[in-house]
């Protein structure tokens, strides 16, 4: 597998070098650009956060994939080469590994899961759009687990909702902090309201560094009308 690049950025607002970076996962046969443009709506809540699109390897047939969904190593092969993506991006920006946030989409959900959870540190925030850990062990290591943001719309034909709730119940049974937010009529996609929640979120959890004691964890479930329906866990 050819190597990860590095993809469109939005610089920090704060004119200064980065304090913290959130790198963003498109999802297959799109790019970089895709991702980053939400990254215009975060931006003035979080001045001193860079935002890089990564952007996947191109297959011979020209899409961009993070993985090869049918070679049984495809999975590994890929985060084995994101991990080396982004601790050469921390490194190239002298940031420690707390200071790192995950935002994907899709194929590149599931790899911000699965890599974020991996990271030594841990990862300040994952944020995965319409996609999960489908079947991999999420890792949650000694150090603990990063906040979660599960965003998934519940007319996903391409990534059935099923995948975060899965997901979730795994993290949540090892003691993660995780947010579940359902899209209600929404497709393979990411919505406003879900940019909005993501960018409250990593503002929250990256910039602010709420801390897990004052902590609530709640499902949203948002219809036409943007009524949430808040259910409390506990763990």
């Amino acid at each position: 597998m050819t190597d990860i690049v590095e993809g469109p950025a939005l610089a920090a607002l704060s004119c200064g070098k980065p304090a913290f970076l959130v790198v963003m996962l498109h999802g297959e046969g799109a790019d970089g650009q895709s991702m980053v443009d939400h990254a215009l709506n975060w931006a003035p809540t979080m001045p001193k956060a860079e935002f890089l699109a990564a952007e996947a390897p191109a297959g011979a047939d020209g899409v961009r994939r993070w993985f090869d969904a049918d070679d049984p190593d495809g999975l590994a092969k890929g985060l084995a080469t994101l991990a080396l993506f982004l601790d050469a991006a921390l490194a190239k920006r002298r940031l420690p590994a707390s200071h790192l946030a995950l935002v994907g989409f899709s194929q590149g959900a599931t790899l911000a899961l699965l890599a974020g959870l991996a990271r030594p540190g841990p990862a300040a925030a994952i944020v995965a759009f319409s996609g999960g850990s489908y079947g991999a062990s999420p890792p949650v290591g000694a150090d603990g687990a990063p906040p979660v943001l599960l965003i998934h719309g519940d007319a996903d034909e391409a990534a059935p909702l099923a995948a975060a709730r899965e997901t979730k119940a795994g993290l949540t049974a090892q003691g993660a902090r995780v947010w579940a937010m359902t899209r209600k009529g929404l497709a393979h996609a990411m919505d406003d309201d879900g940019v909005i929640a993501a960018g409250d979120f990593l503002t929250e959890h990256v910039v602010h560094k709420k801390g897990a004691a004052a902590e609530d964890h709640h499902d949203h479930d948002h219809d036409d009308h943007d009524h949430d329906d808040h259910d409390h866990e506990t763990h």
